[in-house]
């Protein structure tokens, strides 16, 4: 079952793909929020599909109640699994602070840099410097994981 909930959100996604571009070629025009919210509706009620029928069919991949109480036993509990979204949160959120700060500090260091070709070097540390936040978030994932 939960197959079928990942191939129709795949069609969803391949979907608005196609018609963005098939629209942005035609020159069509309209709303983007009506877009948006259709697109991303339509997904959302996939995905608690999939939640729901995830929560609720019970362990599909199981061969018997011995398999499944013997993975149970070898878990690590809670724990494990915290360090493991933990890890994911400090990777994800650096990640995407990296992005921020490199979207910015990149385009105002493309026109410092096309006023005055001599500060090139001085720009590049400073984009250098905004990169490093994502390097220091996947240091602490490691040290989370390994440590």
């Amino acid at each position: 079952m939960q197959i079928l909930f990942l191939v129709a959100a795949a069609a969803v996604s391949i979907g608005t793909i196609i018609y963005g571009k098939r629209a942005m070629k035609n020159g069509k025009t309209g709303s983007i929020k009506k877009a948006i919210f259709t697109t991303v509706s339509a997904f959302a009620l996939i995905m608690i599909g999939a939640i729901v029928s995830t929560m609720f069919g019970g362990n599909v991949f199981a061969e018997t109640a011995e398999a499944t109480t013997e993975a149970a036993a070898g878990a690590g509990g809670i724990g494990e699994g915290l360090k493991y979204l933990s890890a994911a949160l400090s990777t994800g959120i650096a990640t995407i602070a990296t992005g921020l700060a490199v979207g910015s500090v990149g385009s105002s260091a493309i026109g410092a840099i096309s006023e005055d070709s001599s500060l090139l070097g001085k720009t590049l540390i400073f984009v250098g410097m905004a990169e490093g936040i994502a390097i220091y978030g996947l240091i602490i994932s490691i040290l989370i994981l390994f440590v």
